[in-house]
């Protein structure tokens, strides 16, 4: 049984008060809040045990060295990869995919070879792209969604020609909810000899995952949307492309050796990990996958859709509500706009003064947002701890807003 309320009592945030209301945080595409333990698993790391890693022999870097690596491990499994010299740790999505674009795509793609996109990507999987495109004449070809924001994975599939290199896909829209059908991408892109990179930002959070099953190539992940601390993540990256990258970045910890005329690189995935890395971040986040596992993945999932279920039909009572995307297979996302010249920003200070955390603005999917003929939206995107009654709460704020901005 998913026991809602004991989930909240695990988050302090959720007890306070915001403009004299209750909190109802639905801003969790754009940062998820932190359960106790991953606040005291940061506080001990900080106040007892901390030190920089792999360096030292002393006893406390040891100590730091080791839960830092467990952590790798901890990825691994959340991620169904079996071998954990898969991951490479980092400090989110955008460092994942940057370490992709400049350590294997741009070594390898040459003037005329084609990425392909969907319209759907966040600007993180977009402007790495864009570096290509400027700099080596690289082509980036986008694949539209349908009517309703679904995506058609033979879409993605037919835009695929001999050039074609690579095909980076988000798993789930963080603005329309979509959950993308990246299994058969990745399928057919093998028989083809295309990578795949997949973003998992919001994918990794609302539904189980298995790369391998999936089958694609690369996986990133961030740490502060899966209620762990911001300035960590992951990607996965599959031995075979791990032969074929590039060190992203040159500093300490992915060297073996240094002298005046050479450098001897390390093996991966320390290769790929340069500098002091974010210690008690990924300390943090080792925490918080640890915790989501220990609830389920697959009934935080159940949950979702039953609140994605709830307030598909709350919304259907509210006819001045447009509500962008109607995916059959979406995530309990929502993004909305009213009837007029109503600003999403107006919306969302009106909710906020009862309570109501939503985000506004185009929610960095500018190509999305071009593509619906919006300018900006108010998204209300749910998590693990929200409840039917908070759902209640941003129908009688969107009443409100109705009202008064109508």
């Amino acid at each position: 049984m998913y026991d809602v309320e004991a989930i909240r009592k695990d988050f302090p945030i959720l007890s306070r008060e915001v403009n004299g209301k209750p909190l109802v945080y639905l801003d969790n595409g754009a940062s998820a809040q932190k359960p106790q333990v991953v606040i005291d698993a940061i506080t001990q790391a900080y106040s007892m045990e901390y030190a920089n890693v792999h360096r030292g022999l002393h006893y406390l870097s040891n100590l730091a060295t080791d839960k830092y690596e467990a952590v790798r491990g901890t990825i691994a499994k959340f991620l169904g990869v079996p071998d954990e010299n898969e991951i490479v740790l980092n400090s989110g999505t955008t460092e994942g995919i940057n370490m992709v674009a400049y350590g294997w795509a741009m070594p390898r793609l040459q003037v005329g070879d084609e990425i392909i996109l969907s319209v759907m990507e966040h600007h993180a999987n977009i402007v790495p792209w864009h570096f290509l495109r400027e700099r080596q004449g690289v082509v980036i070809k986008w694949v539209d969604t349908a009517a309703d924001g679904s995506l058609d994975p033979q879409a993605v599939i037919d835009a695929i020609t001999p050039k074609t290199k690579l095909i980076a896909i988000t798993q789930c829209s963080n603005v329309l909810g979509t959950m993308v059908d990246v299994k058969t991408i990745c399928t057919e892109a093998k028989t083809r000899g295309v990578a795949v990179l997949v973003d998992g930002s919001q994918g990794s959070v609302h539904a189980p995952v298995d790369v391998k099953d999936l089958g694609c190539d690369f996986y990133a992940i961030t740490g502060h949307k899966l209620y762990g601390p911001s300035g960590s993540g992951a990607i996965y990256v599959s031995h075979e492309r791990m032969k074929e990258m590039q060190p992203f970045m040159g500093g300490g910890d992915m060297i073996k050796e240094v002298s005046k005329e050479a450098v001897t690189y390390n093996d991966p995935p320390m290769k790929f990990e340069a500098g002091t890395p974010g210690i008690v971040q990924t300390i943090g986040l080792g925490a918080a996958l640890n915790y989501l596992m220990d609830v389920g993945m697959d009934k935080i999932a159940a949950h979702e859709n039953a609140l994605r279920d709830y307030a598909t039909e709350k919304f259907k009572g509210l006819n001045w509500l447009n509500i962008q995307g109607h995916a059959a297979n979406k995530a309990a996302i929502f993004s909305m706009t009213l009837q007029g010249a109503a600003h999403a920003h107006d919306i969302s200070t009106i909710l906020d003064k009862r309570g109501v955390a939503v985000r506004a603005g185009h929610h960095c999917a500018g190509p999305l947002m071009d593509h619906l003929g919006v300018s900006a939206t108010c998204r209300a995107s749910f998590g693990m701890y929200n409840t039917t009654d908070e759902i209640d709460t941003l129908v009688d704020a969107l009443e409100l807003a109705h009202e008064l901005l109508a």
